[in-house]
């Protein structure tokens, strides 16, 4: 019987959503704060159609490229957190997992485990996201 309890226990949590910490990033993020000003002048599903990533506490957003965020767990020691994502794009799915740094109040870093597949990609996930005031997710 005990075995029976813990494998439904089990079961619940591995089908329960993505458990966040409190004092996860708020906000919507993007790569710079001129993008930012645009966002706010146009709309963010335009900045998004034309190819900039979107940050938020869900995960990253792009056109026809999304890494949503399963797993986060915060640092004792620094303003930091631990992210397990799962990343799609056409035709393909993968595993990403990644630091998310607060830096200040207005500017957080990302860095990703996974090298960029090419130098067109930079750096993958990783780089900084600058707060944008004021801009909601489409």
């Amino acid at each position: 019987m005990a075995l029976r309890q813990s494998l439904c226990v089990s079961m619940l949590v591995a089908t329960s959503p993505a458990l966040a910490a409190d004092d996860f990033i708020e906000g919507v993020y993007l790569q710079s704060e001129e993008l930012c000003t645009q966002a706010r002048k146009a709309t963010l599903q335009t900045l998004i159609d034309a190819g900039n990533i979107v940050l938020s506490a869900h995960g990253l957003q792009g056109v026809e490229y999304n890494c949503e965020f399963v797993q986060i767990s915060k640092a004792t020691a620094s303003p930091s957190w631990a992210v397990t994502a799962i990343c799609q794009e056409p035709g393909y799915v993968f595993p990403d997992v990644l630091s998310v740094t607060q830096m200040s109040s207005t500017q957080i870093d990302l860095v990703s485990v996974r090298p960029a597949d090419d130098e067109s990609e930079a750096n993958g996930n990783s780089g900084s996201y600058y707060l944008c005031e004021g801009v909601a997710l489409p």
